[in-house]
Order: C-alpha cells, then structure tokens, then sequence
C-alpha cells in the first residue's frame, strides 16, 4: 500500500472515532518519516475531512458533533503544518463569517470555518448576532470577496436584519459587484430556494459544499 494511502486510513478511523490526540499522532508520525507539510494538508487532510463529513452527512443533526470535530482537527493540523511548508502558501481568497443578527447559534459557523481553512482560505470570524453594517464594514476592511451568513431559524434568515439587509447595504455602496455572499443554516435545508429569497449568491448546506461554493464565488469576484 502507498505510504499516502496507510496515512490517511490511520487519520481517517482516528476522525470516525472523533480521536484528536490519535489523529495527531499519526499526523505527527508521518512527518517525522519524511512526509512533507503540504502533503499532510492537500493529501491527507482535505481528502479525509471531505470524505469524512460526505459519509456522515445522510442524518447532519445525528452527526453534528463528529463534523465539528472532523473540522476542528482539520483546522489544527493546517495551522500547525503551514508554517513549515517550503515556500509560504498563497491566500485563496478571503471571507468574513458570523451568525445573523439575533442569532446565538455558532457551531454551524466554527464546523464551515475549519473546512475554509483546510482550503486556505483566509477567514475572519465575526461571531455571533452580528448586524448587517459590521459584514459589510469588515468584509471592505478585509478585501474580502465574500460574506458568508450563517442562520439557524427562520426569522433570522429572512428577517430585515439579515441577509436581505447585507445585500441593500452592499448595493447601496457600489459593492453588489465585488463581494458575494453566501448562507448556510438550518432553514435552507427545509428551503433550498430561501437563498434567492433573501437574496445571497449561493448557499451551502455544510462546511465541505460551503468550501467548494465559496471558492467558486471568489474566483467570480477575482
């Protein structure tokens, strides 16, 4: 079997039993045998992490804990291994992110981030019961090319304070052209069309579609 290939089965059963320190070890293990960094991320990591969270997306809210932690490994094992890549890695692209306003709810939001930053993309993490003003603000402040908001009930999705308002706002600043935003959340899975409702560019249904997705809208605004 290809060396790769032992790798990643070791990483990907410590992910299936949510085992950080196990998949850290055997992260550890393989550079220590001559593995490089930017294969560990590009070879290992990204390829487990979105095997993993597409076998367990059948049933999301049975499995949220396990995306999240398949996520937060991803997260800690790219930041670790980037700063002893060969040459410094070029930045994707760059995304602010946070809950709606009069939204609480962050786990959704934390599983998309560690999926972003598998892809090196550069993300800055607004929180939670964040106003359409500071996503439009910070998204100018970062040069980022996409806004992303995450909402998990219904009347934050679609209420005056959320996505509907970004988009007013970015219109309003001549920005309609230059930052995309995408949505995830609870009710755009019950609603795959709430996205247009609320007019966002796209939406993403978890963090592996939200990396492919935002990807795609950062190349449109390039």
């Amino acid at each position: 079997m290809d060396p790769l290939q032992s790798i990643m089965k070791a990483y990907n059963e410590a992910l299936f039993d949510t085992d950080r320190d196990g998949a850290l070890k055997v992260v550890h293990e393989a550079v220590a045998a001559g593995v490089t960094p930017e294969d560990i991320v590009f070879k290992v990591v990204l390829p487990a992490m979105e095997s993993m969270i597409k076998s367990i997306s059948e049933d999301f809210d049975a499995n949220l804990a396990q995306h999240f932690m398949t996520a937060q490994i991803a997260t800690e094992v790219t930041e670790e291994m980037i700063p002893k890549f060969r040459a410094v890695p070029s930045v994707a692209g760059r995304v602010v992110i946070g809950t709606a306003q009069g939204d609480m709810h962050s786990l959704g939001k934390r599983i998309v981030i560690g999926c972003l930053k598998a892809r090196m993309i550069e993300v800055t993490d607004l929180g939670v019961n964040v106003s359409p003003e500071r996503f439009v603000d910070e998204a100018v402040a970062c040069n980022a090319g996409v806004i992303a908001i995450s909402a998990m009930m219904v009347h934050t999705a679609r209420g005056e304070n959320g996505c509907l308002r970004v988009r007013q706002l970015l219109k309003e600043r001549g920005l309609d052209t230059r930052i995309k935003i995408v949505v995830g959340g609870a009710p755009y899975h019950f609603a795959h069309d709430l996205y247009k409702v609320v007019q966002a560019d796209a939406w993403a249904e978890d963090g592996v579609t939200a990396g492919r997705v935002i990807e795609d809208l950062i190349r449109r605004v390039r």
